[in-house]
């Protein structure tokens, strides 16, 4: 195993973020079976992709965001206190209580919001890319989307304007392996979807999507290409995702392909990788870990004493004044 060469500063917040996912994600998912939240799907498995790509992006770059979105909002630093009063329903979240997991968005951190409907967000993230050339700006632009948005019309018509245009975003696909409970072994014909790339002229790549840091690396790579003026890259980071489809679905896949990606845990193999290289200790481990989870029980209790929005909001805020 090679050594890690970011320094042990990013190493070190690269595993704060995608523990602070793991366990904002655990919390909700017990949170909705005891019956306290609504519909969820949940980035438990993922956590890698998030973390390291949103770690190369300045304050004033921009993401879009999926169904699964939860763990870019916070990798971006979003406040979990307003996503999880958002998924109580209540008035302080993000959305007021009304938009729930599937809209969260947070403009003044650059994300353009999740999205319900497949493939939407790659449109709009390359909408953003052609406002930061139209006004010449340094800003760069990650469109994240599942693998299941590869086959979306908007995908491929993103890309061609994308490519045409040059414009400066990262087309940025995880790859779990399933369109909700349907393998792609059934729908593809190869699962190296960077392969898509070069009929539009652009650099594509596969990364492990299970490896922090392979991620962030070629996600640097990739945002330089980018903020120099030299266009778009698509890459395909192949994860997986622990939970079913969406919390409360049914399980169809195998039992020993679900412990074999679970055996490639990111944050399973960072701490490993920080202990051998003494970065951190196990002390410091569970410090860490009390300090995230008591951070995220305030935001429970926030979100429990946050008021719910009343009947006669529902029409608010649906129409931009």
């Amino acid at each position: 195993m090679k050594k890690m060469d970011i320094g042990n500063e990013l190493v070190l917040k690269l595993y704060k973020t995608m523990l602070k996912i793991r366990l904002f994600e655990t919390a909700q998912e017990k949170a909705f079976k005891t019956g306290q939240e609504g519909f969820t799907h949940l980035y438990l498995g993922e956590e890698a992709i998030a973390s390291g790509a949103c770690a190369n992006l300045n304050k004033d770059d921009y993401i879009t965001s999926t169904h699964r979105g939860h763990g870019h909002l916070i990798a971006i630093g979003g406040d979990i206190r307003k996503m999880m009063a958002e998924l109580y329903g209540r008035k302080t979240g993000y959305c007021k209580g009304k938009g729930g997991s599937l809209h969260m968005a947070d403009f003044s951190l650059g994300m353009l919001g999740a999205n319900g409907i497949v493939g939407d967000g790659v449109p709009i993230g390359t909408g953003a890319a052609y406002s930061c050339k139209l006004r010449g700006t340094k800003q760069v632009v990650i469109s994240f989307l599942g693998d299941g948005a590869v086959a979306q019309g908007t995908f491929h018509e993103s890309l061609n304007l994308g490519a045409t245009w040059n414009l400066p975003i990262i087309y940025l696909v995880e790859n779990n392996l399933y369109m909700v409970t349907k393998s792609d072994r059934l729908c593809k014909i190869n699962k190296k979807l960077s392969l898509k790339a070069p009929g539009y002229g652009l650099p594509g790549e596969d990364i492990d999507g299970m490896d922090v840091i392979s991620v962030y690396k070629s996600v640097k790579k990739a945002v330089k290409r980018a903020r120099e003026g030299n266009g778009p890259t698509l890459l395909n980071c192949m994860t997986y995702r622990y939970s079913t489809h969406f919390v409360g679905d049914i399980e169809l896949r195998d039992k020993k392909e679900i412990m074999y990606w679970k055996n490639k845990d990111p944050i399973k193999r960072i701490e490993e990788r920080m202990l051998k290289e003494g970065i951190i200790n196990e002390k410091e481990i569970r410090s860490l870990n009390d300090e995230l989870k008591t951070e995220i029980d305030e935001a429970i209790e926030y979100a429990k004493k946050s008021p719910l929005p009343e009947p006669e909001e529902a029409l608010e805020d649906v129409y931009s004044d």
